[in-house]
């Protein structure tokens, strides 16, 4: 048995007089220590040897603990004391087999000591578990280690104790798991917005950095977006498209240098963002490492900040590096998919028309929103168009497929169907010269797997009626008006799909003042996992519920009538039979900060004019003063406000001319307050939602009048 400094019993009070509270556990407060009381007896008798140690002990900063004597009572620093958290001040002088009793007998704890005291043979634990701080009352959590134990020796050679000197290894442990986590989250981003928004959140706690920022080529400029410690950001502004800061070429920002160079580089402290700081936020930085992106496609880099001197391990450049090569891999697939989505996208949105026909009596609105992922062209379509008769023509199709062919077979069939019906307008003429010419392609092809359906209505708003024909299209649907509005799907003939010879026959409803007509394609109803028919009662639902008739709302309203996610694309047109002439104005707003103001001014003097009430003109001013705030900070365009007035409801539309992707619900969030903009459109408006556009995209709102079969709320204080 080796020697020790005395047999030291596990007593079931070992330390009496303890104090209740954490203590210190510096030189003074082992001094103070009733060590006399215990088998070891007055530090003054120790072992020199011993006492050296125990010294070295108490003055290092490293967390270190001295076991002594064949129980192994513990002795030990500051820091070891703030890695047992609440066990601390009671272990001291305690054997260390009470202390840790729940992993004692675990493999490589207990018996590695033991093994340690009794053989002589240090020994080094890489990742070594013990139970971490329980203070506040809550669960022990396993914390991780990487420990070296040594024999301690008196002056005469014999074996006293176990010198142990501990690192916690928790946090890189922690950031290990982080960054497979991070890998998983950047596989699920499509766009430049979603790497952005996920590099920032990761990066920002993982490295529990004070300031993180990305920075990406934009031609032969630069744009970045930053994240800082403590800024406020709630769930909706989580899922909010980041706000880029455009930076110009030459710039001198370590981000840019380190994109333009390819070289990382690493500030342990100084003032690296002093000459190009932004803020005070920037002011305050100190250390700086800066990872350039790894990818043939896009130049970017990344930047990890702190506002305290950092002298970057070995392992944390490590770290950051496989974090940048990570995002670097995610922005290359986002800048691929970007530009083959804008490509797409403008190729199917400049087959169908911009701008639908604005009529006194008639109010018009269309949706489409592409299928998939976004990332090819498709075949569904919309058209409105006056016809010599004075009434007006309205489509919606779909060619199958999801390609530039199915997008061509597209626009072919919608510039053929208008110029049949410009020639004679009855549904059934038109839709037989459409069969020919589908059929004629399908030959010209070598193809008998050209599948297009298509429903086409002529509105007569003199006499109220509608006159529909179908082939193969799923049955239109028609909300009726009035204090009891319902909707119900119009019973149109029957016909088979374009192409296969068929005979198309009509059917003609009433369309009186009030009513509107939904035309919609099959992605609005169907769902892998359910019945068409039960897509077609949620869809029926839906519009039934719907707050007004608007031809606008009615579209968002069809297009989340059905839960889940489609693969097809979407296209909706609504056709409203306005009970009055609705009075309509517009305003260009220029890119300029005063802009918000000045909308402010015009919409007040013109909706007082008009003698909409208080309430609305209130509410609608502040919605409407968010929004154009929104488009002017992510479209970084110009951008028009357009409002509509019936005796029903008051709409207002923002559109803006950014060329940044497909603008998504969750975008108009991003307004001027931060987090309060979702809040103030629905708390103070009755339907909202976005409408893409050829270029850019619409945001708007409808509130609707009191006395028409809505209460208004006024709108919030501030």
């Amino acid at each position: 048995m080796p020697g020790t400094v005395g047999r030291v019993p596990t007593p079931s009070v070992p330390t009496p007089g303890a104090p209740a509270g954490p203590v210190a556990t510096g030189p003074a407060a082992a001094t103070a220590h009733p060590w006399a009381a215990t088998p070891l007896g007055a530090p003054e008798n120790w072992d020199p040897a011993v006492r050296a140690v125990m010294d070295v002990v108490l003055d290092s900063p490293v967390p270190m603990a001295l076991l002594l004597g064949d129980d192994l009572v513990l002795h030990y620093n500051e820091g070891y004391a703030e890695l047992i958290g609440d066990r601390h001040p009671g272990a001291l002088g305690r054997p260390a087999a009470e202390v840790f009793a729940e992993v004692w007998r675990e493999a490589g704890a207990g018996e590695a000591l033991e093994r340690v005291y009794r053989r002589g043979e240090p020994f080094l634990e890489r990742e070594a578990v013990l139970p971490a701080d329980r203070r506040g009352g809550g669960p022990a959590e396993p914390a991780v280690f990487t420990r070296g134990h040594s024999p301690v020796r008196d002056s005469t050679g014999r074996i006293v104790g176990v010198l142990t000197v501990s690192a916690q290894t928790t946090q890189l442990t922690q950031q290990l798991q982080s960054l497979s986590d991070f890998a998983a989250a950047l596989s699920g981003t499509l766009t430049l917005d979603d790497v952005a928004r996920v590099t920032l959140r990761y990066c920002l706690h993982s490295f529990d950095a004070d300031r993180v920022s990305l920075a990406v080529d934009e031609g032969a400029a630069w744009r970045m977006v930053r994240r800082i410690r403590g800024e406020l950001l709630d769930e909706a502004d989580e899922r909010l498209p980041p706000l880029w800061r455009r930076i110009g070429a030459d710039s001198a920002l370590p981000a840019v240098v380190t994109a333009r160079s390819g070289v990382p580089s690493f500030a342990a402290d100084g003032q690296p963002l002093r000459d190009v700081a932004a803020d005070r936020h920037d002011e305050k930085i100190r250390a700086l490492a800066a990872l350039p992106l790894r990818s043939s496609v896009i130049r970017g880099a990344l930047t990890v900040g702190y506002q305290a001197p950092r002298p970057w391990s070995p392992a944390e450049r490590a770290l950051l590096a496989a974090s940048a090569e990570l995002i670097g891999q995610a922005a290359e697939r986002a800048r691929r998919f970007e530009t083959q989505h804008g490509t797409a996208q403008l190729l199917q949105r400049s087959m169908l028309p911009e701008q639908l026909p604005d009529l006194p009596r008639l109010r018009i609105a269309a949706r489409y929103e592409p299928g998939v992922d976004g990332n090819a062209a498709g075949g569904d379509f919309y058209d409105a168009f006056l016809l010599p008769s004075g009434a007006l023509g309205v489509v919606l199709g779909d060619v199958a497929g999801h390609d530039v062919q199915a997008a061509a077979r597209m626009g072919q069939v919608r510039a053929a169907l208008r110029a049949l019906a410009l020639s004679d307008s009855r549904p059934d003429a038109v839709l037989g010269g459409l069969d020919r010419l589908v059929g004629s392609l399908g030959t010209e092809g070598g193809t008998h797997e050209l599948f297009v359906t298509v429903v086409f209505g002529v509105v007569d708003v003199d006499r109220e009626v509608l006159t529909l024909s179908s082939a193969g299209h799923p049955a239109p649907l028609i909300r009726r008006g009035g204090p009891d509005a319902d909707a119900e799907f119009v019973e149109v003939p029957p016909g088979p799909p374009l192409g296969l010879g068929g005979r198309a026959r009509t059917v003609t409803v009433p369309f009186r003042p009030g009513d509107t007509l939904l035309l919609y394609s099959d992605g609005v109803v169907e769902r892998r996992w359910q019945d068409l028919a039960s897509g077609l009662a949620g869809l029926g639902a839906a519009v039934s519920a719907a707050s007004s008739g608007d031809p606008r709302a009615l579209c968002a309203v069809a297009t989340a009538a059905v839960p889940g996610a489609t693969e097809d694309d979407v296209a909706v047109l609504a056709v409203e039979h306005a009970v009055r002439p609705s009075r309509s104005a517009g305003m260009e707003v220029p890119a300029e900060p005063t802009a918000p103001s000045r909308v402010r001014h015009w919409l007040t003097a013109q909706l007082t004019e008009w003698q909409v009430p208080e309430a609305v003109v209130g509410a609608a001013v502040l919605c409407t003063s968010e929004l154009t705030t929104n488009a002017l900070l992510h479209a970084g365009t110009a951008a028009r406000v357009e409002i509509d007035l019936s005796a029903e409801r008051l709409l207002v539309s923002v559109a803006d001319s950014g060329t940044r992707g497909q603008v998504t619900r969750a975008q108009t969030d991003t307004l001027s307050s931060r987090g309060r903009g979702l809040g103030l459109i629905e708390e103070l408006s009755d339907a909202w939602g976005t409408d893409p556009t050829v270029r850019g995209s619409t945001v708007w709102f409808e509130i609707l009048i009191p006395g028409s079969g809505s209460r208004v709320d006024a709108p919030a204080a501030g």
